[in-house]
């Protein structure tokens, strides 16, 4: 057990500071909040409108319980120089971290960051996990870069507790120079019941799929590959079942948009390019609001943010603050959160971007 030693070692008023988004009538699309941390956020995960995490570089774990106006720097004993790149929450008590890099630690707390339990670790040569997710608050699944020629896959039935490696045989083949991108921990996504997906990128892009909680798998193509090794899938989200998208494209490009969306609607077998109005530029990660109808989704990535009123078929940009990451939309009541470089956290502002998108 590792006990935190300053949760509340920074709590600070959030200054926050309005991004317009230049429409009439539309107001504004990102409140940014003042978090006072200079980490690069990859992870977050909204709980609701008062209560989200975030997780990033140098052990960094933020948590706020009052919709933004006071955040708590809260550290992880012998982590501090961890990439935590993604964070599953359950609560304003329960969450679970993902270390990105070597040696693998996954950590949990119950109580709300006073401390932590690591509850995997494995410092294998070329071990390098990119994500996890939950199919409910007990199990949950992992997957990690390619190790003897299959990519890492590790579960858990207890909330994140203990987790379990997959034997080979249940983990899918890779090829070489292949593996998911860890940019915001969503390269992995639940979709369905039993439905687990991730997007591949570098020397191939492609979609792996499995239908019984990653027992089995079929590699699927994808439509985003350049053909580098920056290039490919980074984010998959899905509205249902068949309903999905993904995003991405070149890292080292941020405003180029060949190849950064696409769309399927059976269940990821296959993928139609978007292809007129795509997002603006590379997207690290997407989602879909909740409760919103015809689909909406919104998408970020390191030049700013686009909004979609179709289910994906087309995009508008979001005027946003630059340097986003990642984005998490709470199941309790829709709030939209988002994380960045420099400690930047913002929250969506629902209305102001459906009157842009005209949804």
């Amino acid at each position: 057990m590792f006990h935190l030693f300053s949760i509340h070692a920074l709590c600070v008023a959030a200054a926050i500071a309005s991004v317009s988004i230049g429409s009439a009538g539309a107001g504004d699309a990102w409140q940014v909040m003042e978090t006072g941390s200079p980490a690069s956020l990859r992870g977050v995960a909204a709980v609701s409108r008062d209560v989200a995490w975030a997780s990033g570089t140098g052990g960094t774990v933020l948590r706020t319980t009052d919709g933004g106006a006071t955040w708590d720097l809260i550290r992880v004993p012998g982590a501090e120089a961890l990439d935590f790149r993604d964070i599953q929450a359950f609560g304003a008590d329960r969450a679970c971290l993902l270390n990105a890099g070597r040696p693998a630690r996954f950590f949990r707390t119950g109580d709300g960051g006073k401390t932590w339990t690591e509850t995997y670790r494995n410092d294998s040569e070329g071990i390098f996990y990119d994500g996890f997710s939950f199919f409910d608050e007990d199990h949950g699944i992992a997957v990690g870069d390619s190790i003897g020629g299959r990519f890492m896959i590790a579960r858990t039935s207890d909330g994140g507790r203990t987790w379990t490696e997959a034997p080979a045989a249940e983990r899918p083949e890779a090829k070489p120079g292949e593996g998911p991108f860890a940019a915001s921990g969503t390269s992995l996504m639940i979709f369905g019941t039993d439905g687990v997906m991730f997007c591949t990128g570098g020397s191939e892009a492609k979609v792996m799929i499995s239908r019984d909680r990653g027992r089995t798998w079929k590699a699927g193509p994808s439509p985003l590959g350049l053909g580098t090794a920056t290039s490919g899938g980074f984010s998959l989200a899905f509205l249902d079942g068949d309903k999905g998208i993904m995003v991405g494209g070149d890292y080292k490009d941020e405003t180029d948009s060949r190849k950064n969306a696409a769309l399927t609607f059976d269940g990821g077998l296959t993928w139609t390019p978007v292809e007129d109005n795509r997002p603006s530029g590379f997207r690290e990660c997407v989602a879909f609001v909740p409760g919103v109808s015809p689909a909406m989704l919104i998408a970020v990535g390191p030049s700013g943010s686009d909004v979609s009123a179709d289910g994906g078929r087309t995009w508008k940009p979001l005027p946003s603050p630059r340097g986003f990451h990642g984005l998490s939309f709470a199941r309790k009541d829709g709030a939209g959160w988002a994380v960045g470089n420099k400690g930047l956290v913002a929250r969506l502002n629902l209305e102001a971007a459906k009157a842009f998108s005209g949804n």
